[in-house]
C-alpha cells in the first residue's frame, strides 16, 4: 500500500482530468492573419529560402498563439493559406511542403522531429502547442510519392494537398484534413481520391475540421455535422467576401445556426482581395467577430462556448424549414415583378413600393413570403424581395433556394443584386419565409457596414425568420439561404 503522500498527487491528477472531461464551456480563439506572401514566381526557390517565408509568418502566429493561452484558449484556428500564402503553380509550391502521415502513427513532432524526415513547419506548430498548453490548428500543404502503379498518378510523381493539421496541448499530431473542394484556381494541389471526414475527440467536446470552399457541399460539411454530430467545427480558410450573400461573418454565422453547431473560423487578411471577416459563432448567433477592409492589421478573436452546443439551453430548437409558408396563402403579389442578376444568378425580385405590408414571390417551385414595416419610407432608398430557384454555376455547381429583403445600390432597379455596405433603413419589424424544399437552410441578417445583428431576430420552429424588435441598425439584406444538397 502507498504512503497517503504518494497516493495524494494521484488523486489530484484523477480529479482534474475529471473535472476536464466534465467541461461543459471551452475557451476558443481564432487568429485573422495578414500573411506574409512570397514573390510571384514559376520556378521553385531553395527549401531554405521557403522555410524562411514560412518561418516569418510563423513568428506572426506563435505570438498569437501565445496571447490566447495566456488569456485561458483552449484552442485556436488559424487561417487556410496562412503560413505560405497562395501565388503559386505546381511546381513553385514545391518546397513549401512536407510529408505529413496519418494521425494513428501516435507522433510528437516537437520531440521527434526527424521521424519521418525533415519536417521544420510540423516540428515548429507541435512546439508551439506543446509550449502554450493549447490545441493548435493550422494550414499547411502535405506531399505524397505515387507511381505509374497508380492510374491517377501525377506526372511529376507526387501527390499535393492543401491540407489542415491539428496538434494537441501535448504537440502530438491528432488530426490531418486533405481539403476535398478545391477552389478553382487552386491547380497547385490534387483532389483526394475520397472525401475524408476527420474528427476527434477532447475534454470538450468532439470537433471536425475541413477548409474553405468545403463548407457550400455535403461532403464532408454536412456528413460531420448531421451524420457524425460533432459539436465544433474547425474552418481555416481564405475567404473572399461576396455581397449579398456570401460575406464571411455572415454566411458563416448562418450556417452555425441552421447547423446548429459552434464553428471557429479563421480567415486570411488581404482587403486587396476583399479577404476579411473571422468569427467565433455558436448556434445561437456570434460570439465574436471581426470583419476588416480599413486596415491590413492581423486580428485575435476569443469567446467562450458551449462544449455541448446541442444540449444547451441556449440552442435554438430544430426547424421545419417551409412548415409556415405551405400553411399560408398568398400574400398579395406586386405586378411589377423584374428580373436581376446576383453572382451570375437570375433572380426573382418585386420593389417594396410601401412603408409596410405583405408580399408573396415565387421562382420555380420556391415561393416566399414577407411581412414588414420600415420606420421610414425613403425615396433615396429602395428595398426589393428576391427568390431564387436553381442551378448556382459560377465557382463551382452547386443548387440554391433564396429567399431575401434585400437592399438595392441606388435607386436604379436594374442595380438590384449589386454589392452595397450602406443602408439607412431601418426596420420596426420583418418576418420572412419560403417554401423551401430543403432542410438545410442559413438564416442571415445583415446590417449596414456588413456588421451582424445577434441577439435581434431568432427563427421559429416553423421556418420563419422574423425580428425580435425594431432594427437597431438600418437593413442591407435578411435572407434565407438554402442549400439543395439533395439535388446535386
Amino acid at each position: 500500500m502507498l504512503p497517503c503522500q504518494a497516493l495524494l498527487p494521484a488523486v489530484v491528477l484523477a480529479l482534474t482530468a475529471l473535472q476536464a472531461l466534465a467541461s461543459d464551456t471551452f475557451i476558443a480563439a481564432v487568429y485573422e492573419h495578414a500573411v506574409i506572401l512570397p514573390d510571384p514566381t514559376e520556378e521553385p526557390i531553395s527549401p531554405d529560402d521557403a522555410l524562411a517565408l514560412m518561418n516569418k509568418n510563423m513568428d506572426v502566429l506563435e505570438r498569437a498563439i501565445k496571447e490566447a493561452a495566456q488569456k485561458g484558449a483552449h484552442i485556436i484556428v488559424t487561417p487556410e493559406d496562412g503560413i505560405y500564402g497562395w501565388r503559386f503553380t505546381r511546381e513553385s509550391i514545391y518546397p513549401y511542403l512536407e510529408d505529413i502521415p496519418d494521425p494513428v502513427v501516435n507522433w510528437i513532432p516537437c520531440t521527434d522531429p526527424s521521424r519521418f524526415g525533415p519536417a521544420p513547419v510540423q516540428e515548429r506548430l507541435s512546439c508551439m502547442a506543446r509550449n502554450n498548453s493549447i490545441y493548435v490548428v493550422a494550414n499547411i500543404g502535405d506531399k505524397k510519392p505515387c507511381n505509374s502503379s497508380d492510374p491517377k498518378c501525377p506526372s511529376d510523381g507526387r501527390y499535393h494537398y492543401n491540407t489542415d493539421v491539428v496538434f494537441d496541448p501535448q504537440g502530438k499530431l491528432v488530426a490531418r484534413y486533405h481539403k476535398y473542394n478545391l477552389f478553382m484556381g487552386e491547380s497547385q494541389f490534387n483532389y483526394p481520391k475520397e472525401p475524408e471526414a476527420v474528427t476527434f475527440e477532447t475534454p470538450f467536446g468532439k470537433f471536425g475540421i475541413f477548409t474553405c470552399f468545403d463548407i457550400l457541399f455535403y461532403e464532408p460539411a454536412v456528413v460531420l455535422v448531421s451524420k457524425l454530430q460533432v459539436d465544433t467545427v474547425l474552418f481555416p480558410t481564405a475567404w473572399m467576401n461576396v455581397l449579398p450573400f456570401l460575406t464571411a461573418v455572415e454566411f458563416h454565422s448562418a450556417w452555425a445556426m441552421g447547423m446548429r453547431v459552434n464553428v471557429l473560423a479563421a480567415n486570411t487578411h488581404n482587403t486587396s482581395m476583399a479577404m476579411t471577416g473571422s468569427g467565433i459563432y455558436a448556434p445561437a448567433g456570434a460570439r465574436a467577430y471581426s470583419y476588416n477592409m480599413k486596415t491590413e492589421d492581423g486580428h485575435l478573436l476569443i469567446a467562450e462556448l458551449d462544449a455541448h452546443p446541442r444540449l444547451s439551453p441556449a440552442s435554438p430548437p430544430a426547424v421545419s424549414w417551409n412548415s409556415y409558408a405551405l400553411s399560408v396563402e398568398r400574400f398579395s403579389q406586386n405586378d411589377h415583378e423584374f428580373t436581376g442578376i446576383i453572382f451570375e444568378d437570375p433572380f426573382t425580385f418585386t420593389e417594396l413600393t410601401k412603408p409596410g405590408g405583405n408580399l408573396t414571390l415565387c421562382q420555380k417551385d420556391l415561393c416566399c413570403h414577407l411581412s414588414y414595416k420600415m420606420a421610414e419610407k425613403r425615396d433615396d432608398e429602395v428595398y426589393v424581395l428576391g427568390a431564387f430557384d436553381g442551378l448556382h454555376v459560377v465557382e463551382g455547381q452547386y443548387y440554391l433556394q433564396i429567399c431575401t429583403l434585400l437592399k438595392c445600390p441606388s435607386t436604379n432597379l436594374s442595380m438590384c443584386g449589386q454589392p452595397v455596405e450602406m443602408a439607412q433603413t431601418k426596420f420596426e419589424m420583418f418576418s420572412l419565409s419560403g417554401t423551401f424544399g430543403t432542410s438545410y437552410v442559413f438564416p442571415e441578417v445583415l446590417y449596414s457596414g456588413v456588421q451582424l445583428a445577434p441577439g435581434e431576430f431568432e427563427v421559429l420552429t416553423d421556418g420563419r425568420l422574423r425580428s425580435r424588435a425594431p432594427t437597431s441598425k438600418p437593413v442591407l439584406s435578411v435572407t434565407l439561404f438554402g442549400r439543395w444538397y439533395e439535388k446535386d
